[in-house]
């Protein structure tokens, strides 16, 4: 990616073609549907009802989901004047990224982690989680929140929150098109059961293609979210560190991982995989046999798990670009930021 515009971009043909695969899929499964109902419908106005439908299920993910991550996350919205320090922060840095300052939330869990959701620009909540503001400094939580402000300006939320909901409903067809299949009458069922085995082949197709999609955006914004906090604090060693931190103290806690991950700085599934490649694999990054992984050879562990082409294929499943990735990309563009590398040229580097 060279630019914002680029990013912009990226997202704009993302949703253009997963939702041009979802509409699709809606009128092939509705005429299998319809096949095996023995109906009579013409392709035009099962196209336009798949479009009708696609659009009422999208509208309702994209109205309800702030409260479903509200409800599930059992955040609480801070007072004014409750947390000085990070209010003023966040109106600092938003200020600053000339977006709406989000409102605060605080989410009752010890394990170091953030988030930003909503569904409009203007009305954003941005929630950390008690065990970030115990376990990260001052500096390194300033680097977190520039990465979820990072998120209020690229509309990364608003974007992944209608996206997110394609896999998923394509999902649920696949299943209760298995439990149809299973309950189809005698006298029509051999070709009853084609149709909707067929219906189910297609929607399980749709539901990997378009979640590779969507996983691809997902790692993408969260790359340019990294950038952007450098960018925004002008010190991406700081989010560097919080990174490594967040990553550790998730390693730490083997509590099932929650719903809404996809929306975190870092998935507490792949900090807890992350952690356990480097404690398997010390023996082979530990050059100097002392038994502790010092700078350098942490750094060339890193390089070798990013030409990894088994982690490269872990990857293209994962919500998350590995915390490595995302650590090497912060110190390119540290030394580009001293010299006065502008916003557009840093994104150069993604």
């Amino acid at each position: 990616m060279a630019s914002l515009a680029q990013l912009k971009t990226t997202m704009l043909v993302t949703i253009l073609l997963t939702l041009v695969i979802f509409v699709g899929f809606i009128g092939a499964v509705s005429l299998l549907y319809s096949a095996a109902a023995g109906l009579d419908l013409s392709p035009l106005a099962t196209l336009l009802g798949s479009f009708v439908l696609a659009l009422m299920f999208l509208g309702l993910q994209f109205v309800i989901s702030p409260s479903i991550v509200a409800w599930s996350t059992h955040l609480q919205y801070l007072q004014p004047g409750q947390y000085p320090w990070l209010e003023n922060t966040v109106k600092e840095l938003a200020g600053a990224s000339g977006v709406a300052a989000p409102r605060l939330a605080i989410v009752p869990n010890p394990t170091p982690n953030a988030f930003v959701f909503g569904n409009s620009s203007s009305k954003m909540t941005l929630a950390v989680h008690e065990g970030l503001l115990r376990q990260l400094n001052e500096d390194e939580i300033r680097g977190v929140l520039g990465h979820e402000l990072g998120h209020v300006k690229h509309r990364d939320s608003i974007v992944m929150t209608v996206l997110s909901a394609i896999p998923l409903l394509a999902f649920m067809i696949a299943r209760s098109t298995m439990y149809m299949g299973m309950g189809t009458g005698s006298r029509d069922r051999d070709r009853s059961a084609g149709y909707l085995a067929l219906a189910g082949i297609v929607a399980m197709v749709v539901y990997f293609v378009a979640q590779l999609l969507v996983l691809r955006l997902s790692r993408l914004r969260e790359h340019f979210a990294d950038v952007y906090s450098g960018y925004l604090t002008g010190s991406p060693r700081s989010l560097e560190s919080a990174l490594t931190k967040i990553t550790y103290g998730l390693s730490l806690r083997p509590e099932d991982t929650h719903g809404v991950r996809a929306l975190y700085i870092s998935d507490p599934a792949l900090a807890r995989s992350e952690m356990q490649g480097i404690i398997d694999r010390r023996a082979q990054y530990d050059l100097d046999h002392d038994g502790v992984l010092d700078e350098r050879e942490l750094q060339l562990a890193m390089e070798k798990e990013a030409r990894s082409t088994w982690s490269g294929l872990n990857e293209a499943f994962s919500t998350h670009p590995p915390t490595y990735k995302r650590i090497l990309l912060l110190r390119q563009i540290e030394g580009e930021i001293g010299h006065g590398t502008d916003e557009s040229t840093i994104y150069k580097r993604i």
